[in-house]
């Protein structure tokens, strides 16, 4: 038996089993189909009877003026119930897979026909937007970050050259906080104004607060729940 023959077997079994059972959905389950290749069968069958069972021409079928049968009306409802798709996948999934030539735009009027809902769009995630200022020095952003035992990375960031200090010390305590700052004062070619981190002791001590004070650097903690450099 060759292909198109087991095919056809295949599909005549199909609308067999469908007449006995009286069930799209349970057909369907008991011969491993989807329920929309399941209706299609069963359309085209009562619409032309077991020859109709047969393939067709694999040449696409170019609707006049892209009207829609009932047929095809009623698979497009079953794409968009089962799996969501919207006009253009719809149209897409037509051409491939059923070799239906129909435009998204005349898929669309379709669904509008049947009072159905548009698909929901989720907004993108735009990201992290990062903090900048127009002077160079205007304000740096420092934070520590903890690497492995006794090895602490400090971090010195200025937003708008977005220039970086890097240095890492065996602890985070307010000695080492200072030494960083000297670094960074050092480093930056221009004169800080500000220097903006988060709520560690390691930044409101007062032999940091002291050292920021007598380089007249201002000291501005960053808002909750913004982590972010």
């Amino acid at each position: 038996m060759n292909s198109k023959n087991r095919k056809l077997k295949a599909r005549e079994n199909w609308i067999k089993l469908y007449k006995e059972l009286d069930s799209v959905s349970k057909t369907a389950r008991r011969c491993g189909i989807p329920r929309s290749t399941l209706y299609r069968w069963i359309n085209r069958y009562e619409a032309g009877g077991e020859n109709s069972l047969a393939d067709r021409s694999q040449k696409p079928i170019k609707l006049a003026k892209q009207k829609t049968t009932e047929e095809i009306e009623k698979l497009i409802l079953l794409l968009r119930q089962q799996h969501n798709f919207g006009p253009q996948s719809i149209s897409t999934h037509l051409l491939r897979n059923h070799k239906i030539e129909l435009s998204a735009p005349t898929v669309w009027r379709v669904l509008q026909r049947h009072a159905v809902k548009p698909l929901k769009r989720y907004k993108k995630n735009k990201g992290i937007k990062r903090y900048s200022r127009p002077i160079p020095g205007d304000r740096v952003q420092m934070d520590v970050t903890k690497i492995r035992v006794r090895c602490y990375q400090f971090t010195a960031v200025d937003d708008c050259t977005r220039l970086r200090v890097l240095r890492l010390y065996p602890s985070k305590h307010a000695e080492n906080t200072v030494k960083f700052l000297y670094e960074v004062i050092e480093s930056f070619l221009f004169p800080i104004q500000r220097i903006q981190t988060d709520w560690g002791t390691e930044f409101y001590n007062d032999l940091f607060q002291e050292e920021l004070a007598t380089h007249f650097i201002k000291f501005r903690p960053i808002k909750p729940r913004s982590p972010h450099l």
